[in-house]
């Protein structure tokens, strides 16, 4: 068979999001594996949401809400923005996906950087559109190099808030000033899946810019501190016209019915988030003490998970830690990307890391 497939699609490497954990603990012969690898709350979804959830088996027989009203409405009355400025998604993936497929025509470019969410460069490519990455500064974005590779060209830039995989933000200086170099014909997606752990005063309001009517959008989930992520929803909050525009292709029904009900409950239930931040914050302290303790260099995070150099092969590194039941994600050369988990578990991944490194010398 000689199948006829566009080099913008054959070229693309496929997002792997790993195994499941019986399988690799299947393959490899090990038992009580952690998985430190997705930037998951370790905590789990909210009581409320698992609560809720019960209410909505009886209907799955009916199609979901295509519009998420109820979601859309407690969204806007969250964030003080109109229902007409939010969209949900099946994650905030879909988001992005929907925002390149209504904004890029082939040819046409997406702004972002070199080390951020694959998500984008492999969205925009299998679009059809250019992705234009610009190298970090520093392990942070470098907004003034971004706002110079902006061409008559671009449509969208990507601006990942704090960043993923380093963990690092921007702050509101540096993106007012970075805002008003750009010409109003590209929309700045700020993407803040991580916008609840963030711990910096100087980290920016972008939803000021929706509401100053700033081509913007803002893009959210329930995937992390709120322990959604097996069920997929996302949202973005932006400017009327561009939730119209984007609706226009939106699959109907895209946001499942469980989805939005645990949604909602998760949304009510500010303690659990206020744990889970809590939690973060102790447990990522205790991380970067005993990685500095080893030797490593920690890149500081804003988010839920932490970067660093191991200064040695990384693959290697992820397959030892891999062998002994601790699963992280290998990015690039010698970099790790580790999420807080459960203390226990962040114990368990320190002391393993240690024996790892010391076979690895």
């Amino acid at each position: 068979m000689s199948l006829q497939v566009h080099p913008n699609i054959s070229s693309l490497v496929p997002y792997s999001p790993g195994k499941p954990l019986d399988e690799l603990e299947r393959e490899l012969g090990i038992s009580n594996a952690i998985k430190l690898a997705s930037n998951e709350n370790p905590l789990g979804p909210s009581p409320k949401a698992q609560a809720i959830l019960a209410g909505g088996v009886a209907t799955l027989h009916r199609y979901p809400d295509g519009g998420a009203h109820y979601l859309r409405r407690a969204l806007a009355e969250r964030w003080k923005v109109s229902a007409d400025q939010v969209i949900v998604g099946n994650g905030s993936d879909e988001v992005i996906s929907l925002l390149i497929k209504a904004f890029i025509a082939p040819g046409e470019e997406a702004v972002m950087a070199d080390h951020t969410f694959v998500m984008y460069k492999l969205s925009v490519q299998g679009a059809h559109g250019v992705p234009v990455e610009v190298p970090l500064k520093d392990w942070r974005h470098d907004l003034s190099a971004m706002a110079k590779a902006v061409t008559d060209k671009t449509r969208l830039l990507f601006l990942c808030n704090p960043n993923n995989p380093t963990g690092t933000m921007v702050s509101t200086a540096e993106v007012d000033a970075f805002l008003a170099s750009l010409p109003e014909h590209v929309i700045v997606v700020f993407d803040e899946a991580y916008y609840e752990y963030v711990r910096s005063a100087e980290y920016p309001d972008s939803l000021q810019y929706v509401k100053q009517q700033r081509p913007v959008v803002v893009l959210r989930t329930f995937s992390k501190i709120y322990g959604l992520a097996g069920l997929r929803v996302g949202y973005g909050i932006t400017t009327p016209e561009i939730v119209d525009y984007v609706n226009r292709i939106r699959p109907p029904f895209n946001a499942n019915s469980l989805a939005q009900l645990a949604a909602l409950g998760a949304l009510e239930d500010e303690g659990h988030v206020a744990k889970s931040r809590a939690n973060n914050e102790f447990e990522m302290n205790i991380l970067e003490q005993g990685l500095t303790k080893l030797g490593m260099v920690v890149i500081p995070s804003q988010a839920n998970f932490i970067y660093f150099d191991t200064k040695r092969e990384g693959r290697q590194v992820f397959d030892a830690l891999l062998r002994e039941g601790v699963i992280v994600r290998h990015i690039k050369g010698s970099m790790i990307r580790v999420t807080i988990g459960k203390p226990e578990e962040n114990r368990r991944f320190l002391e393993v890391f240690d024996g790892v490194l010391a076979r690895l010398v």
